[in-house]
């Protein structure tokens, strides 16, 4: 008799027979092991393989200037968006007003903007809505005239710099101008559209303009040379805290595409999370881009006010203001007309 190959019997007797099937029994058991490990290990690394080979979605984003920006900078540092699945273009525009535009125009897939070019945009029936939040940074209405200690005190011969008319900077001037001069658009003639480089550059030859109302790190620079201070910040004009710019996506992108959309909102959460909490890390990473050196970066990064977080605040007290204050024509009649159904959960209650 033979059992696969070995027989029954040998010279040995039934002694060697049985150590045989004995021997054959166990190296059938670690075969049977051997392949139930390997199976799922070579359709593992086939399956990373395939994902390695995907083709990544391919995203439009449009930003501004300033070191609000600095998650997407390290988000192309670290490669992000690249991890998520999510190949970017990028295009930097000197404002709110453009980025609109870019939206408007189908040039761009998501855009970053304060909200009053946000709710300017949606008041016109532009069909978009808020994906997240992008941090919170001081801004302050710097100049270097001694004179100049209020809102009270500039003269129809003053010109003050800001990004575009119904930036945020915009908004905020009117909210203290209402408070201080009776008038929410009492300003309005004194104002000059420049980029924050240019306003910052301008201010410091002190050529054309009296005032800049600029964001980090241009502000931080202003204040770093003698005889300039603060007229304005964000927080007394506006009265709390508020997101300085978010995330805005069309509906015809968020509809389309679910897939990257989702994946833009996990990219960026996780590069706002890891500079929040890697400032130190990331401040060699961001001194080259924005001409500083790295002990002024870090300074900058960790200073107070400056909080990197896709928590979105302040959308319905900026919409009241422009209603009441005829900036806009329509007043929302809730959160949900203006955010996408993950950023109703990223508003604090109470902050809206």
């Amino acid at each position: 008799m033979r059992l696969i190959g070995i027989e029954a019997t040998s010279p040995g007797g039934d002694g060697q027979w049985w150590a045989r099937k004995r021997l054959f029994a166990e190296a059938a058991v670690i075969a049977l092991a051997l392949a139930v490990l390997i199976a799922p290990t070579s359709a593992l690394l086939s399956t990373r393989v395939s994902a390695a080979r995907q083709p990544l979605e391919k995203i439009r984003i449009a930003q501004q200037f300033g070191l609000v920006y600095a998650p997407l900078s390290i988000a192309r540092e670290l490669e992000i968006f690249e991890k998520h699945g999510l190949q970017v273009e990028w295009r930097q525009l000197g404002s709110g007003a453009a980025i609109n535009e870019a939206l408007i125009a189908g040039q761009v897939d998501v855009g970053f903007m304060g909200i009053p070019p946000f709710l300017i945009g949606w008041d016109k029936g532009v069909p978009w809505k808020v994906a997240v939040g992008f941090g919170e940074v001081p801004i302050m209405l710097i100049t270097y005239r001694k004179d100049i200690k209020s809102l009270t005190d500039f003269t129809s011969k003053d010109r003050i710099a800001l990004p575009s008319p119904g930036s945020v900077q915009h908004l905020l001037l009117g909210m203290a101008a209402r408070r201080e001069l009776g008038n929410a658009k009492a300003l309005d003639s004194l104002l000059v559209a420049m980029a924050h480089p240019d306003g910052m550059a301008a201010l410091l030859a002190r050529r054309g303009i009296t005032a800049h109302f600029t964001t980090p790190p241009y502000a931080f620079e202003l204040l770093s040379q003698p005889g300039f201070h603060a007229v304005l910040t964000d927080r007394q004009a506006f009265g709390g805290r508020f997101s300085f710019n978010v995330g805005v996506v069309t509906k015809q992108f968020h509809d389309s595409r679910p897939q990257a959309y989702r994946q833009f909102v996990a990219a960026l959460t996780e590069a706002m999370n890891w500079l929040e909490t890697h400032k130190k890390e990331a401040a060699p990473l961001l001194a080259p881009e924005f001409n500083l050196s790295v002990e002024k970066t870090y300074a900058y990064l960790t200073w107070p006010g400056v909080h990197y977080t896709v928590e979105v605040r302040g959308l319905m007290k900026f919409a009241r203001f422009m209603y009441e204050n005829g900036f806009i024509r329509n007043m929302p009649a809730s959160l949900d007309d203006l955010v996408w159904e993950n950023a109703r959960a990223l508003v604090p209650p109470g902050e809206e």
